[in-house]
């Protein structure tokens, strides 16, 4: 296994589950999963209402369902891996908050609403959406938002720690520092090629998202997403998950700080990367943000800033297939790790029941 994220861990796990007495070995290159695993905002969502509305024009209804059923099913499969307690998961809801110039935005969301309702009733046995006033106290935002009970967070650190803590109990070897650089497919099994050493594996699962390009040949675009997070903030008073601006923009509590993060759409070209850090354009619009719409009239001081890297694509469905007959990958999460992580890998690993 190639990779020692959400997915990688989980189809590790999964392959255990299905051959109990089976070597399996994750390789990691860096001290820890460089990409989102360790570097998202810990949002555990299904979409907001606008960018499903974008989904069933674009998609159409049928996608539109299916999406949200993987990525409902891989919180319910992490939650129940871990349990809601060891990855802090709080449910507070989550909110789409419109800007001012948004409003024929609103006005399709709402125009959509129903129909969306409809669809995704069965996939949470009642409609997920409402429409909800501006209780939070936002400013420069349309007087009401859209709303949704299923959305939730989880404490990043707390569910990859915990996440792997079961693969080693489950005796599935991670090893980190390991970058590999190639393989090729024998008749036998699979040479895997290290800087320093190779071997030969039965099978091989890559499982790198957003740095996919680099072991296959996969349609897969690195996307840089900068957050920040802020001191604790006496007094504050937003619970829940919240997307703007189409959902390139998003934030939530941290107990009594606010996290925030996006603004790639300001740079598409050069957050197209695979380089971790931090540009100016994109924090100063943050810091716009939390100084005019989140925080009004309110004193803050920022505690830290990092990037993560997603994979992202022509479609928002994962890339779940063989690349042969003993290499398999799983790759291209659209920035929902978190929530389709965990079924990701789980059909990865499932994909070596239907060899020939």
């Amino acid at each position: 296994m190639v990779g020692a994220g959400i997915v990688g861990l989980n189809a590790a796990l999964e392959l255990r589950r299905m051959h109990p007495t089976a070597h399996i070995l994750v390789l990691e290159r860096g001290a820890l999963p460089r990409g989102a695993s360790t570097k998202n905002a810990g949002f555990s969502c299904f979409g907001s209402i606008s960018e499903l509305s974008s989904d069933l024009s674009l998609y159409g209804p049928e996608a539109v369902v299916d999406l949200v059923q993987r990525r409902h099913q891989g919180v319910a499969l992490l939650r129940s891996l871990l349990g809601p307690k060891a990855m802090d998961y709080q449910r507070h809801g989550g909110h789409e908050v419109f800007l001012s110039q948004d409003q024929s935005m609103f006005e399709q969301c709402r125009t959509d609403l129903p129909q969306i309702n409809e669809l995704l009733t069965p996939v949470f046995g009642r409609p997920p959406f409402y429409v909800k006033n501006n209780t939070f106290g936002f400013k420069g935002v349309l007087p009401q938002y859209i709303s949704s009970p299923f959305e939730g967070q989880i404490d990043t650190g707390a569910m990859m720690s915990q996440l792997l803590a079961l693969v080693r109990k489950k005796g599935i070897e991670v090893l980190y520092g390991m970058e590999v650089l190639g393989y090729e497919e024998a008749p036998f099994g699979v040479e895997v090629t290290l800087a320093d050493f190779s071997f030969t594996a039965g099978y091989l699962l890559i499982a790198t998202n957003g740095f996919g390009q680099q072991l296959t040949p996969e349609e897969v675009l690195p996307a840089r997403a900068q957050v920040l997070i802020t001191q604790p903030i006496p007094g504050l008073h937003i619970k829940g998950v919240f997307h703007l601006d189409q959902g390139y923009y998003y934030f939530r509590n941290v107990g009594q700080r606010i996290l925030l993060g996006g603004g790639r759409n300001l740079d598409m070209a050069g957050e197209t990367t695979t380089q971790f850090g931090l540009s100016d354009l994109i924090q100063d619009r943050l810091m716009h943000l939390l100084h005019e719409v989140i925080l009004p009239d309110q004193t803050f001081d920022i505690d830290q800033r990092w990037s993560g890297i997603m994979g992202m694509g022509p479609s928002k469905t994962p890339i779940v297939k063989h690349l042969s007959k003993r290499v398999f990958c799983g790759l291209r999460l659209g920035g929902m790790g978190v929530a389709i992580g965990s079924k990701v890998g789980q059909e990865l690993a499932q994909l070596l029941n239907h060899i020939d």
